[in-house]
């Protein structure tokens, strides 16, 4: 069988979460149209009859290092590049960025097949245009596939992941059939906690908060979950919860109905707010959060 991991990465905000959901056939990364929504590796695992793709979700590789947390999403996105068998670089758009030649230095490091992916092609009128980035793009890169693709649409995934099977090696499967994350579930609980904050939030607050479990026990009936939503400021911790809480009871229960789905058991779903001056930038903050695990 063909057995092996798949690096998606790309600049953020380009669909690689939503990408991976969609060629998983289930939700592991939490998604939002906000860029910097993925902040840990996330890993997906696929088997199927041509074998086990193991997929792993990255931040979006940027250029803004201004924070520890900024350098911590561009490390993990770097790192990842070491000890897989294939990269998927996923962008958007028929244009190259400044930051893309950066890539292509990181890349041409790695030394790994690269699969070249643009996404969103379903916004694009001028299908012509696709086949003429498409051999410009080889001219800068030795891609091994080059695949137009709209993962929210589930556009062009088949082929897409009939050309990741061609280059993954022969192997044993890695991971036991039927297990489609290595992340426990409390961690995709907080993961979705986050989720619907980033969703419900304005621009700039989502990237000041961060979700931490304080307890969760697994009952028969049901399964209680207590999560503190760190933030920086008084003022953010207002925003977070909103008129009479309004919106940290909206968040939870958006986050209850789709945790529910996940662990398919009811689910109590308790939220603190806290604040936690600039645990972003505090590298001794973001290792006690769980960042570099």
């Amino acid at each position: 069988m063909n057995c092996g991991y798949i690096a998606l990465i790309g600049r953020p905000n380009v669909g690689k979460s939503t990408l991976m959901n969609h060629l998983l056939g289930q939700k592991i990364s939490i998604t939002s149209r906000k860029p910097q929504t993925t902040r840990h590796r996330i890993l997906g695992i696929n088997t199927c009859e041509k074998g086990q793709a193991i997929y792993m979700d990255t931040p979006g590789m940027h250029q803004n290092e201004k924070k520890a947390l900024n350098r911590y999403l561009n490390q993990t996105a770097d790192t990842t590049l070491f000890g897989v068998d294939v990269v998927v670089w996923l962008i958007d758009g028929l244009v190259w960025q400044a930051y893309d030649d950066v890539i292509f230095k990181k890349l041409e490091r790695a030394n790994l097949p690269v699969i070249l992916v643009v996404n969103k092609i379903d916004r694009v009128k001028d299908k012509e245009a696709i086949f003429a980035f498409f051999k410009t793009a080889k001219k800068k890169y030795p891609f091994k596939e080059l695949v137009p693709v709209s993962a929210l649409k589930r556009i062009n995934l088949e082929p897409l992941e009939a050309a990741i099977f061609s280059l993954l090696p022969e192997n044993n499967l890695i991971y036991p059939e039927g297990q489609i994350t290595d992340r426990p579930t409390r961690f995709l609980a907080a993961e979705i906690v986050r989720e619907k904050l980033t969703r419900r939030l304005g621009d700039e607050l989502p990237y000041s908060l961060t979700v931490e479990i304080e307890r969760y026990e697994e009952q028969k009936a049901m399964t209680k979950i207590y999560a503190t939503i760190l933030v920086e400021r008084d003022s953010q911790k207002n925003i977070v919860i909103g008129k009479q809480g309004e919106m940290l009871k909206k968040v939870g229960t958006d986050a209850r109905i789709d945790i529910e789905k996940l662990i398919d058991q009811k689910v109590y779903l308790q939220l603190w707010v806290k604040v936690k001056k600039g645990w972003s930038d505090s590298e001794r903050a973001l290792k006690s959060l769980g960042f570099g695990d």
